[in-house]
């Protein structure tokens, strides 16, 4: 019964997630015009260098490493800071507390579904391209399969990241602010928006062993094979760094939410 419950919530996701078609081209388009900066960006920043090589990457690697980046943002983002928020505010969090199920497994569930979709209609049709564009850049073999289990992983750390900030809703009652922060330090630190090999060595070296890079930089390098990246070394570690974070996140969003579910305080409902 519970498996049933949980199939259903991710089946509302997903017809919500086809409910609102014309938001999901103007992501897209607005991905279109973000990914032209990018490219123009880091174009100029090749040729000022001087060199077709900058910290081991060449600019086909930094490009296709930064659209996929991009489109692994769209399909890992959950939003559960900003739907917690709301939901204190108007009180309907209450009625989420009343649901015959966890409320953290009803929240990942409700937004299992939207991943599920995105991934289909987002990411996937971006690796497609990117791959036949770049004349099979990307190798195909078993690090795709790695980088599937480092993806699961990378949705577990951020959903617990997100936990984490979200129960912070239940002091504050708003968490604009706190949550900009966090997505700012979250798309920096991860490599999102700065692949990490062009990061000061020591500020890398300390950034690798943090929960944040497990979201993005871990799958990519896994899935481009790059920053060392072998079946020999490297991808076994950064896997057991993710499995290590999921669990470490896992056990303090739970812990502090179970703490602070106590002192809940809404206004309206």
């Amino acid at each position: 019964m519970r498996i049933k419950k949980y199939i259903s919530l991710t089946r509302a996701g997903i017809i919500q997630e086809l409910s609102f078609r014309l938001g999901t081209f103007v992501t897209v388009l607005g991905n279109l015009i973000y990914l032209t900066l990018v490219y123009y960006l880091w174009k100029s920043i090749y040729a000022s260098s001087g060199s077709d090589i900058v910290n081991g990457m060449t600019f086909t690697d930094t490009i296709i490493y930064l659209v996929l980046a991009t489109a692994l943002f769209n399909f890992l983002e959950m939003y559960i800071v900003w739907n917690m928020s709301r939901s204190i505010q108007s009180g309907a969090i209450i009625l989420d507390l009343l649901k015959p199920m966890n409320y953290r497994r009803l929240m990942f569930f409700n937004f299992f579904g939207n991943n599920v979709m995105t991934f289909f209609l987002t990411f996937l049709p971006t690796f497609i391209v990117v791959y036949f564009v770049t004349n099979g850049a990307i190798h195909i073999g078993i690090n795709i399969i790695l980088f599937v289990i480092s993806v699961v992983l990378a949705l577990m750390v951020n959903f617990n990241i997100e936990m984490l900030v979200a129960t912070i809703c239940l002091y504050t009652e708003s968490t604009w602010g706190i949550n900009i922060v966090k997505e700012s330090i979250v798309l920096l630190l991860s490599g999102a928006t700065i692949p990490l090999v062009f990061f000061p060595e020591r500020l890398r070296n300390f950034v690798e062993w943090l929960p944040f890079r497990c979201i993005y930089d871990t799958p990519l390098n896994i899935l481009l094979m790059k920053d060392g990246y072998t079946l020999n070394s490297g991808i076994w570690t950064m896997l057991a760094i993710q499995a290590a974070w999921f669990v470490i996140l896992s056990l303090a969003a739970t812990a502090f939410w179970n703490f602070s579910v106590r002192r809940i305080t809404v206004n309206g409902g």
